[in-house]
């Protein structure tokens, strides 16, 4: 597609974002206005840009805006994420970097996949690896988060800092490692490292091995495959496939599955009647 076509689509869009607005609601005298919605003057007010720019942008022939001025338009115009992605999508043929915003919130949505997966193991947890939903079978092969405090509810602070994990895990150490990359990607990529720092100050401070890790600078992509192997005190050892997964719509958001490799380790988790830590 042309650049010109490029203009037009984003001046289109633009457009119909600022005419779908009630004046009303921004303080605005109704007066007699004769289109609908935001006068294109009132939309480069609110986002502090000149008038005439503006204007050139809705018209495709303002040229390419900056990111941070399309922000400002976004917010302006009053746009939700997805609309906000798409802004800059037409305007900067990119999305835009990554906000975090703490929202744990699980939708009882959600929560049925969950529970629609058992017998399998299933979570989620945020950017910052706090666990905020699960289903019975994590329970049974992981742990009892229910009856954790949402604070202790972290993938990084009990891998670290409770010591039965260490007996659980085949290779700790490797395990652990590949956590930490993985997790300072996730921060990253969800533009988190400022809500992650009290957490990686604290395990720096609390576990000497976890604060030599964070220093190799590692990264690790979270969203992988791979088969692991854990020591149940109940039912001995089961090997499964962690698979990772984007929440759709929710980029805060991860859904890890452990789904058991054989019959004989889901037949293990089935019959595990206590948490594996």
């Amino acid at each position: 597609m042309s650049v010109a076509a490029d203009d037009k689509r984003l001046g289109l869009y633009l457009k119909g974002r600022r005419e779908r607005l009630d004046p009303a609601t921004f303080g605005f005298p109704p007066g007699r206005r004769r289109t609908p919605g935001l006068r294109r003057e009132e939309v480069a007010a609110r986002a502090n840009i000149s008038p005439t720019w503006y204007t050139w942008l809705e018209q495709g022939r303002g040229g390419a805006p900056s990111a941070e001025v399309l922000d400002r338009i976004a917010r302006a115009l009053m746009l939700t994420d997805t609309e906000r992605e798409h802004l800059f999508l037409i305007g900067l043929g990119r999305p835009p970097e990554a906000r975090y915003r703490k929202d744990g919130d699980v939708t009882p949505r959600l929560q049925r996949v969950l529970d629609a997966l058992e017998p399998t193991p299933a979570l989620i947890r945020t950017a910052t690896w706090d666990v905020v939903a699960w289903n019975r079978a994590a329970t049974r092969l992981l742990m009892d988060f229910a009856a954790m405090a949402p604070a202790e509810r972290n993938m990084l602070r009990f891998m670290f800092l409770d010591p039965r994990l260490k007996t659980t895990h085949r290779d700790w150490e490797s395990v652990a490692r590949y956590l930490v990359g993985a997790f300072r990607a996730d921060a990253a990529r969800a533009g988190a490292q400022t809500e992650v720092q009290p957490l990686v100050d604290e395990l720096c401070r609390e576990s000497p091995l976890f604060a030599a890790m964070w220093r190799e600078g590692g990264v690790m992509s979270a969203h992988s495959e791979a088969v692991k192997t854990i020591r149940h005190p109940v039912v001995g050892e089961i090997s499964f496939e962690h698979s990772a997964f984007a929440v759709d719509g929710r980029p805060d958001l991860s859904l890890l599955i452990y789904n058991p490799v054989t019959p004989g380790d889901a037949a293990k988790i089935a019959g595990a009647g206590r948490p594996a830590a």
